[in-house]
């Protein structure tokens, strides 16, 4: 099994820290320029990472991708509650990666316009949610759900987009988990 993606990309790296301790070989890409674009465009239609090849199979997206490694390696689905906890942060890891690709892009997202409010609002009322979720334990056992909820708040602190002041719980979270061997091994800075 090969996983197509970036050391950036929080998608990216909540399936490396999924995999840690399975046999899946991880390429580095640059999805926006020369040959690597190029393998994008003929293996993911979505144009996105990460996509995990495994043989003739092309896995596009790390929701399916998760589903993927679970099924083949008989490991323990996720439950309805924790695939809508899924929802949430994959909602918010949306929200932000297109804030800021439009950041990147020179487009100014503070202004007071309908996407952006709707990009906003959304993040407000979804932290809200995770911190709620935070603090009744939900995220207490390192599970697929808190390594999604972990690397979405260590990207939005990398690429400092969101302020955590209003977020104690999820802070406390993110400090806990900081030092795992895994965590420090797919560290986006390095």
């Amino acid at each position: 099994m090969i996983l197509y993606g970036s050391t950036t990309s929080p998608f990216v790296r909540r399936i490396r820290l999924f995999t840690h301790s399975i046999p899946v070989d991880f390429v580095v890409m640059d999805i926006f320029a020369g040959e690597d674009r190029k393998v994008l465009i003929e293996k993911n239609p979505t144009l996105k990472v990460p996509f995990l090849v495994d043989g003739e199979v092309n896995v596009y997206d790390s929701r399916v991708i998760h589903r993927y490694i679970t099924d083949k390696f008989e490991l323990t689905a996720i439950t309805w509650q924790q695939e809508n906890t899924l929802t949430l942060i994959d909602s918010i890891s949306d929200s932000l990666v297109s804030m800021f690709l439009l950041s990147r892009s020179e487009i100014d997202t503070s202004e007071d316009k309908m996407f952006f409010n709707l990009q906003r609002q959304r993040s407000e009322m979804v932290f809200a949610q995770l911190e709620k979720q935070c603090l009744a334990g939900e995220f207490d056992e390192w599970h697929y759900p808190s390594i999604c909820l972990y690397c979405l708040i260590d990207w939005a602190h990398f690429r400092p987009l969101v302020d955590f002041a209003a977020y104690p719980t999820l802070l406390e979270f993110y400090k806990n988990n900081s030092n795992r061997e895994e965590v420090k091994e797919t560290d986006p800075r390095d």
